[in-house]
């Protein structure tokens, strides 16, 4: 469905001619469509107070819309890993990381590739759901490999964990049942193999 829609969307680009005058910015900006290879980078960082606003702010500053940020705790209690993810194509991404490098607090940054990554991410859905709806919409969770964590009269709230496609596609088989709700964490991303991340 992803593929079919991106199909169109181009074929709209390449039949308008006005279209190919756009800058990057005015294309993304008329199409909703993204342009460029998405980064996920990995930085360690201090755990102290004020170094994700000094991060967000950084590319805020440079004109980078930020995707996807979690943070958490690593193995060690005074280091915490901030995986973010940006479309890179509006901008270099190698300005923002010799920036990042500069921060006091920033130990570590790794623009991770996306064949040699794992990266997950987690949603919960609440859908409506009454009576014959209900059998469906969990046979489609137990496809998707989700797990039901709650149910009332009315609505399933499902969870699913898997890479972003995964979680699009969940989205777009529940959504016609009457999507109430979603929650996306953004995703966390491991490199695969003995080398750290």
């Amino acid at each position: 469905m992803h593929r079919a829609r991106l199909g169109a969307l181009a074929g709209q680009l390449v039949s308008t001619s006005r279209m190919l005058l756009f800058g990057l910015e005015e294309l993304e900006a008329a199409t909703n469509l993204r342009t460029g290879r998405k980064h996920v980078l990995s930085i360690l960082v201090e755990n102290k107070s004020g170094v994700l606003t000094r991060i967000a702010g950084l590319f805020a500053r440079r004109g980078f819309n930020i995707d996807t940020l979690t943070v958490g705790p690593t193995d060690d209690e005074h280091i915490s890993r901030v995986t973010l993810t940006v479309d890179g194509a509006l901008h270099p991404i190698d300005q923002v990381t010799k920036q990042l490098h500069k921060l006091i607090n920033v130990l570590k940054i790794r623009d991770l590739e996306p064949t040699d990554t794992v990266a997950r991410e987690l949603a919960l859905f609440k859908v409506s759901a009454d009576g014959t709806q209900r059998g469906e919409l969990m046979q489609i969770a137990e496809i998707f490999r989700g797990k039901v964590v709650d149910v009332t009269k009315r609505a399933v709230i499902v969870e699913i964990t898997g890479t972003t496609e995964k979680i699009e596609a969940f989205e777009g088989m529940v959504r016609p049942f009457g999507l109430i709700e979603m929650m996306r964490t953004g995703e966390i991303a491991i490199s695969r193999g003995r080398t750290e991340t």
